[in-house]
């Protein structure tokens, strides 16, 4: 995972040649994509979480903190309500589509190869981890997500395991949630004072409960001396009576530290990066 220097055209080719894949892709994959929205919402609540939208972060203007607030109200719109009915597949990217300034969006913050950066539409990441949070916690199959590739906040404040978030870019790193439920679940989202509130919901009861947690976590110094931070995600699934009924492996996580690991951690949240 040493880093490769890439040149700016080399960047820009690259982009081009994976939008053009994923083009190419959404024409001939046959997918059923879920795009009806209903304003009601159905009757019973899966999984709920909510992430705090400012946060003051070293080095990094807050007015792009403002900013991001104004994309993630955007994309919202076009997800809100959504239902995913079974067989279906919700796409973030084909919901929200190409941030421009064109539809409003505005500069946020971009995390570029560990580096902040602004970019039109930056912050959408802390949508995309929210979804990934409340998949985890229901029966949505996760068919598509993305992990960050660099660690660059410190565990201060955290309360979810490193490595839980799912980041995006339009439109070859998408997040992709699969219903293999005989029900309809439905996906209500919005932006509050402080927050985005996010929820699943159902015209079912929840059947489970669900509790993510990590293992074998460590940081190992590389011999080109960085630090790679490693983990593994899983997730124990019990029934209505607390049994369990099966502990699952979800994924596993590295990403290169961009700070040093010595500095004073806190319980780990991956929201907002």
């Amino acid at each position: 995972m040493k880093p490769i220097p890439r040149s700016k055209t080399r960047v820009w080719l690259g982009t081009k040649y994976y939008r053009l894949r994923r083009y190419w892709t959404w024409w001939v994959d046959g997918q059923k994509i879920s795009r009806i929205r209903e304003k009601e919402s159905l009757p019973h609540k899966l999984a709920g979480h909510q992430t705090i939208l400012l946060r003051q972060l070293k080095d990094v203007d807050m007015q792009l903190q403002h900013n991001k607030i104004v994309n993630l109200k955007l994309a919202v719109q076009r997800i809100n309500g959504v239902i995913i009915q079974p067989g279906e597949t919700f796409s973030f990217w084909r919901l929200v589509g190409k941030p421009t300034r064109r539809k409003g969006y505005v500069p946020g913050m971009v995390l570029h190869y560990g580096k902040y950066k602004q970019g039109v539409g930056g912050g959408l990441c802390q949508l995309t981890n929210l979804l990934y949070w409340m998949a985890l916690h229901s029966s949505l199959e996760v068919r598509e997500r993305h992990r960050h590739s660099y660690d660059v906040f410190p565990d201060s404040g955290r309360t979810q395991p490193f490595g839980s978030g799912a980041t995006c870019s339009y439109n070859y790193l998408d997040l992709q949630l699969y219903n293999p439920t005989d029900a309809p679940i439905q996906i209500l989202v919005h932006v509050s004072e402080h927050d985005l509130i996010g929820e699943l919901r159902s015209v079912n009861r929840p059947l489970h409960r669900y509790e993510v947690y990590e293992q074998a976590h460590r940081i190992t110094r590389e011999y080109w001396g960085g630090h790679i931070r490693h983990n593994l995600i899983f997730r124990r699934v019990f029934n209505l009576e607390g049994e369990l009924v099966r502990d699952e492996y979800v994924t596993e996580n590295h990403a290169l530290m961009m700070y040093e690991p010595l500095l004073e951690s806190g319980i780990r949240e991956g929201v907002g990066e």
